[in-house]
């Protein structure tokens, strides 16, 4: 059975609906519970950015049981390694064990803000990679000493460590980044349902291991309002992830999604109310081999009637997968 997880989708809500949102989520069933880790929304008219380990601890008191888990989190430009292993330290003691580290190369829209350049792909995987190294030996306790090719750590301890650290994922969209995903993470992460990530993740040391996928969903019980609003907000995603990740801000978003049309939206996010296209649209991440998939409700002032229709009805039906 594949798990169903909920997105709490920093672009679209302040931090306070955050955390009612995951509240609700937990409520309705939902199996786990992701956040994005932005300092720009996508687009202008989503229309929000906060801080998301700030949410992270707030919604690790507000919930008992759901798990959380950053998806996902670039530990190499806005954040230094080290202060990403502390936050996650920190995490894992503040949920119980609740919390999921998940990484990834990043997207030039958050991380241009400190100002360090972006460079090729190639060059991101290589920071990462070194990243995970360090973060690793601090969750093990060591008192880490680093001169690396792009990293620098001076006798980095962590003085509060939970009993568990924090299983480890990486996000992945190509050979490279499957390799560094099958060494050193725990599971993996996608956002697109492609057999071939997962068998080059099984490859380079995954057999066995989770593997999470994300999808985004608009409710609504009237359907041209789902497919407006998520042609509205959610019209950027269709750009793939070679253009995702290199554009620097909102503008540039708006420019590169102009010519995307509503049609072309609501043949690629379900939209409406029909529980079978939901479930239609989820089973080819079950087909490919994902064990969990985090669905974003699109639209932050329409979760609650969203989590009250996946209680009742959509839940149950994805159940069966």
């Amino acid at each position: 059975m594949v798990r169903i997880g909920y997105t709490m989708m920093t672009e679209q809500a302040g931090p306070r609906e955050l955390v009612s949102h995951v509240v609700g989520a937990e409520r309705a069933g939902f199996d786990f519970s992701v956040i994005s880790d932005h300092f720009f929304p996508w687009l202008d008219s989503q229309g929000h950015a906060p801080y998301a380990w700030s949410v992270l601890g707030a919604a690790a008191q507000a919930t008992s049981r759901i798990p959380l888990m950053t998806y996902v989190t670039c530990p190499t430009f806005r954040y230094h390694p080290t202060v990403v292993a502390q936050k996650a330290a920190t995490m894992q003691i503040l949920s119980g064990g609740r919390f999921r580290l998940g990484l990834g190369s990043g997207e030039n829209l958050n991380e241009h803000v400190v100002g360090a350049g972006w460079p090729a792909a190639p060059v991101r995987l290589e920071m990462l990679e070194e990243a995970v190294g360090i973060i690793r030996r601090m969750f093990d306790g060591e008192s880490v000493s680093h001169h690396g090719v792009h990293f620098d750590v001076e006798n980095a301890l962590l003085w509060d460590l939970p009993d568990q650290p924090p299983p480890i994922g990486i996000a992945v969209s190509g050979p490279r980044s499957c390799e560094i995903a099958g060494q050193y993470g725990d599971l993996v992460i996608a956002t697109e349902p492609k057999r071939e990530l997962l068998r080059a993740f099984d490859e380079h040391g995954g057999s066995g291991k989770p593997r999470i996928g994300q999808l985004p969903v608009c409710y609504d019980t009237d359907r041209d309002a789902a497919v407006a609003r998520a042609h509205d907000q959610f019209r950027w995603s269709l750009g793939g992830w070679k253009v995702n990740a290199e554009l620097p801000g909102p503008g540039g978003f708006e420019q590169a999604a102009q010519h995307v049309r509503p049609e072309d939206v609501a043949a690629a996010i379900p939209c409406g109310d029909d529980v079978d296209a939901f479930v239609d649209a989820v089973r080819p991440y079950a087909e490919a081999g994902f064990t969990e998939v985090a669905l974003v409700q699109v639209g932050g002032e329409h979760q609650q009637p969203f989590l009250e229709w996946a209680e009742a009805k959509l839940l149950p039906a994805l159940r069966d997968l």
